[in-house]
């Protein structure tokens, strides 16, 4: 992997990019001067980390007359070095500022602020390997085309987490499921103090057509919210599924969606209250 030097104007995404690049396994360091770049190559390369990013900015003006002999000296120890500058309209930009309130680092008014970060950071734009325009860009989308320009793959995965009611709901869970209206092992003296882990107890469950039809639809509406969940950028989603004690049904339905959805690398993290015993 290439090691990479992250810049651009104040408010242009800079955060969403390093965090984009840290979820992806990059050791990132942020605001740091030109002239430390070979350093923390070398301190990288000495820890075994393969992938390093840092942020240079308007934020190190001070240290910006070093920034040509700096990229010179660490382009010739690294030819995958890669720059990725970030960029928006005056407009946008000042749109961003006023929503979040924060000061830009220049500190003068906003639009004379960006004029100079402009110029300030023109000779990293110069070099940029990859410049992004986020006028238009989501949070989500921008965090993609990083993940593009770098050929990453950012990891997803679905957490399924089986409970009881009577136990109360897990307060962690991103989504929350009601199971109850699958028919109840609790009622066969046989199945009773079994789980829903077991065949007999799952066939139970899932006797019927309703039963088939309303799992099928739970199945389905997992689905597209996990993959809502990746698109916006998540790096996990976690399904909690109760019935009302949490030993037969909500065990059966958590273990037949990890294996229905193992696409999204569905996995059943635990099931809370499976051994406190079902109740009607």
């Amino acid at each position: 992997m290439p090691f990479v030097i992250v810049s651009g104007l104040s408010g242009s995404g800079k955060s969403t990019a390093l965090r984009t690049l840290e979820d992806a396994g990059f050791f990132i360091t942020d605001n740091l001067p030109p002239e430390l770049w070979g350093a923390m190559h070398d301190l990288g390369a000495a820890r075994g980390l393969t992938r390093v990013a840092v942020s240079t900015d308007a934020r190190t003006r001070d240290f910006l007359g070093a920034l040509e002999d700096s990229y010179q000296r660490l382009s010739r120890r690294r030819e995958d070095l890669h720059v990725l500058f970030l960029e928006a309209t005056s407009e946008v930009l000042l749109q961003r500022y006023n929503l979040t309130r924060r000061v830009h680092p220049l500190g003068e008014t906003l639009m004379v602020d960006f004029a100079r970060e402009r110029e300030l950071l023109a000779p990293l734009r110069a070099i940029a390997d990859t410049v992004i325009d986020t006028t238009r860009l989501t949070a989500a989308e921008l965090a993609g085309r990083v993940l593009q320009t770098f050929r990453l793959e950012q990891d997803f995965s679905l957490r399924l987490l089986s409970f009881g009611f009577k136990h109360t709901p897990p307060r962690d869970a991103d989504l929350t499921l009601d199971v109850r209206s699958l028919p109840n092992p609790h009622w066969v003296p046989e199945l009773r103090p079994r789980t829903g882990l077991e065949p007999d107890v799952a066939n139970y469950v899932f006797q019927d057509e309703d039963s088939e039809q309303f799992y099928g639809e739970i199945r389905d509406f997992v689905r597209t919210a996990a993959e809502r969940a990746r698109a916006s950028g998540r790096r996990g989603y976690t399904v909690a599924v109760g019935c009302t004690g949490g030993q037969h049904r909500s065990v059966a339905v958590a273990e037949r969606l990890a294996r229905d959805l193992v696409d999204l690398d569905a996995e059943v993290v635990g099931h809370r209250d499976m051994h406190l015993g079902e109740s009607p």
